[in-house]
């Protein structure tokens, strides 16, 4: 099961951490997405190959910006 982790800015409350794993779990093939605030780190888990170009579009829609750690 691949894994990647991305580095997400802009967040600061729950509520940013919920939108953004909200909108990246709605990925097609993503299993397990986690979040931390403190850390601004997105570790998504998918059942196939996502697309950097995919997350990166979901966590925009989600309103931050990420980049591949």
């Amino acid at each position: 099961m691949p894994t990647a982790t991305y580095t997400v800015t802009g967040m600061t409350c729950a509520h940013c951490v919920a939108s953004v794993r909200e909108e990246v779990s709605a990925i097609p093939g993503v299993t397990d997405v986690d979040v931390k605030l403190a850390t601004g780190r997105l570790t998504l888990s998918s059942a196939t190959t996502v697309s950097d170009d995919d997350v990166v579009a979901a966590v925009d829609e989600a309103g931050y910006q990420a980049v591949r750690s």
